[in-house]
Formats: structure tokens, sequence, C-alpha cells
């Protein structure tokens, strides 16, 4: 089995693209909780990039397709909204469903460049982490996922005979 965990950047203090002090603090704990990843990925805006290194990772290389999502895609969303709303918006087709299928493609390509017993691990964005576990796991039952994640939550997807089969939503607490 390979694991790919998804999360958010830490904290920043808008308009600033990059982490504050309390996002750099809050990175560095929940490093420490983490484990080893043969593969770390992020988005291009500062602040996914400086989440992996504050959270101490070295980062592989950076995705411009985590970085942002499609207008079309972000009228579909009414914030705030539970991983059971992103799982409702996707099943109604439109954009949200083609951005969700595109996203989890892409992390079924990341995850598939690890070997068995390894994980990749990607930093992105609010929405993106969700729409992503909801392409993967479209099957899933998410309602005890419960609302959006927050600074540096994030999910667990694990990866075997070609399909993500499970996931674990990952708080920070």
């Amino acid at each position: 089995m390979r694991i790919l965990e998804h999360r958010r950047h830490s904290i920043r203090t808008k308009p600033s693209p990059h982490l504050n002090q309390a996002g750099v603090r809050l990175a560095r704990r929940v490093g420490e909780t983490m484990g080893d990843f043969a593969l770390v990925v992020t988005s291009t805006l500062p602040r996914a990039f400086e989440t992996a290194i504050a959270m101490g990772y070295a980062v592989h290389e950076q995705r411009e397709a985590l970085a942002h999502m499609p207008e079309a895609v972000d009228r579909e969303l009414k914030h705030p909204m539970t991983f059971a709303d992103y799982m409702a918006v996707v099943r109604r087709g439109g954009a949200a469903a083609r951005y969700a299928a595109e996203q989890a493609a892409l992390l079924r390509e990341l995850v598939e460049r690890v070997r068995e017993g390894e994980a990749v691990l990607v930093i992105s964005h609010g929405a993106i982490v969700e729409l992503s576990a909801v392409g993967a796991l479209p099957e899933a039952d998410l309602s005890a996922w419960g609302g959006e994640i927050g600074h540096c939550e994030g999910v667990r997807l694990f990866y075997e005979g070609g399909a993500f089969v499970r996931g674990e939503v990952l708080r920070v607490g």
C-alpha cells in the first residue's frame, strides 16, 4: 500500500503570500508528528512551499495545478462547506466534478511515482484538498469527516491496486 497526505498550507496574514510567524510555528509543530515522505509536492504559491519547509521537508517539485481553482468551480461552492457538501456538489456534475476528477488524477500520478510502503506529501490550499479527496474517493461516505479543513489539516489517502481505497481526515488539535 502507498499513502498520500494532502494538507492545506499554514497560516498567513493577507494580503501577504508568505507564512506569518504563527504559521511557521504551527507547521513546525505539525511536522514533528508526521512521518517520512519519499516525494513532497506543493503548489507554486509561496505559502505552500514554505509550509513544507517549516514542517521539515525538502520540496521535490511544485505544481501550478495545485495553486488555483478555476472561477467556474469556485462559483459552484458555497462556503462554509462540509466534506458531504463537497461530495454533493461534485455529484451534480459541472465544473466542480471535472476539477475533482482532474485533481484525483494528479494525486494518482504522484502516488504511483513512489514504491509500495512509501508516502507522498502534497501541500496546497483549502477547497482544493477537499475536492481532490472527493475525486479520489467518489463512492465513499465522507459525512463523518466534518467541515472544511483548517491550516495544516488535510486528508490521508490509501492507494492499492491502482486506486485510492480509503481515506481519513487529518485534524490539528
